[in-house]
């Protein structure tokens, strides 16, 4: 895949980077270990003062970045500079909150004294994606410099202007040369990197063959890895929900990003009782939403990522259809220059189907009724994903039950699934393992090393 800005509300190419050449690589990872030498042995102080500036530039510069975030990949422009908010506020989290993080932890051992000390383990790669080009960057490397590591990052080829600026402004923020270090490289080249010596960790943020390929490499050299991975969210509606408060997160659920998020919510499962309201409701609520330029505020539908994304999703709805699914809303290409998908709803749709097993990724809504409680419970475990999912129910404690024999990483209740620096981020089963954000996230890629202290009369 060529590494270049195609701007999918037109298809036009903008700009266009060289690969670089495994010589130039090379000398990136060894900057990179020398960095990391020096890196080290810094101060927490120094590591959050980096990295606050860095936040601080993130937000001076919001306009420009939102910008380069719709350009190369689409978003609504509202939506982009949410984006780079949320990203300062986790960078800025970090920055706070990391020393008190990886403080030494006292433990309280039979016999003599010890406690667990945290230290860096080297230098790491990351892997993302495209589809929030600044947030995804923002929770892998924030919390890993905080711990003294230093960070390569190959980025989404789609993205390369998002990742080249991210790159600059921890040059501006007056960050070490090699602390952080941006990688243009195709897809197909990063897992020869990951069995480099040098490189002591690697995570990654994408589709499943991604991570099964990178997981493979890390593997074979004894590294430790993070993936997250796809996710089919079940938003579960209960019979004694606020059907209107339902509606209205579930729009949202299923369409922030144009609906290509992770955590997004893709299958509607109401208990039978509230099906014909909720869906009536939902259909009126997703219908006519004004398509346009991202830029324009207006604009309530914006593109898909990619030409190839929004060909693949079609192709989705196509092999659902012919299966047997039915569709209640959309289902076709926009008839427009560029990337563009109606917003659709399918029902009926049953196991074997590419919409029952498959992660869609754009504006397409799953919707299935059931009977009652423990068969929606069974519905939403029903799937290869394990990444989020929410329950609607106007009893809290009906909630937990459910949220509790959900098979996810993550469970909303009242709410779809959400992101935030304090809240932990990640999933199970296909959708990956690790996690990511929260006092978790700065805990993987850390060496627990336990120091004991013992009197020469101790028994050992």
């Amino acid at each position: 895949m060529a590494i270049q800005t195609v701007n999918p509300f037109n298809n036009q190419v903008v700009k266009t980077f060289e690969e670089m050449t495994p010589q130039a690589v090379d000398a990136a990872i060894t900057l990179a270990e020398k960095t990391f030498g020096s890196w080290k042995h810094t101060s927490y102080e120094e590591r959050a003062a980096i990295l606050h500036c860095v936040a601080d530039l993130m937000r001076k510069k919001s306009t420009q970045l939102a910008q380069l975030i719709t350009l190369e990949m689409g978003k609504l422009f509202a939506q982009s500079k949410g984006e780079i908010s949320l990203s300062a506020d986790i960078i800025d989290y970090y920055a706070t909150n990391g020393a008190a993080f990886l403080a030494d932890k006292k433990l309280e051992p039979e016999y003599g004294e010890a406690y667990i000390t945290s230290s860096p383990i080297g230098v790491l790669l990351g892997v993302e994606p495209w589809n929030f080009p600044f947030y995804q960057v923002a929770r892998f490397a924030a919390p890993n410099i905080m711990v003294g590591n230093v960070i390569l990052v190959k980025h989404a080829s789609n993205v390369p202007q998002c990742a080249a600026a991210i790159e600059e402004l921890f040059k501006e923020a007056g960050a070490p040369e090699g602390l952080y270090t941006n990688l243009f490289l195709s897809g197909s080249s990063v897992s020869a990197y990951v069995t480099d010596d040098r490189i002591k960790g690697v995570s990654l943020t994408g589709s499943e063959k991604a991570g099964a390929s990178l997981a493979e490499a890390a593997g074979k050299s004894l590294k430790k890895s993070v993936l997250e991975l796809g996710g089919s969210d079940a938003f579960i509606v209960l019979e004694d929900a606020n059907i209107d408060q339902a509606v209205e997160w579930g729009v949202i659920g299923r369409m922030n990003n144009t609906g290509q998020c992770c955590v997004a919510a893709k299958r509607f499962i109401v208990v039978e009782a509230v099906a014909d309201e909720f869906l009536t409701k939902f259909k009126a609520k997703l219908t006519g939403l004004k398509v346009g330029d991202p830029m324009d505020e207006t604009t309530e539908l914006g593109p898909l990522s990619s030409e190839s994304a929004a060909v693949e999703l079609a192709d989705q709805v196509k092999r659902s259809v012919d299966a047997g699914a039915k569709i209640v809303l959309g289902g076709k290409r926009i008839d427009r220059p560029g990337a563009f998908m109606e917003t659709t709803i399918l029902t009926d749709i049953k196991p074997g189907m590419a919409a029952y097993h498959e992660e869609l990724f754009g504006p397409v809504a799953s919707f299935y009724r059931v009977k009652d409680e423990k068969e929606a419970i069974k519905l939403a475990n029903d799937s290869p994903f394990g990444l989020g999912g929410s329950v609607f129910t106007s009893d809290k404690n009906r909630g937990k039950n459910v949220a509790a024999q959900i098979d996810t990483g993550m469970v909303f209740i009242n709410h779809p699934t959400w992101t935030q620096p304090d809240l932990p981020f990640g999933g199970t089963k296909h959708s990956g393992y690790g996690r990511e954000l929260s006092s978790l996230g700065i805990e993987e890629f850390v060496n627990k090393k336990l120091v004991r202290f013992s009197e020469y009369a101790d028994p050992f």
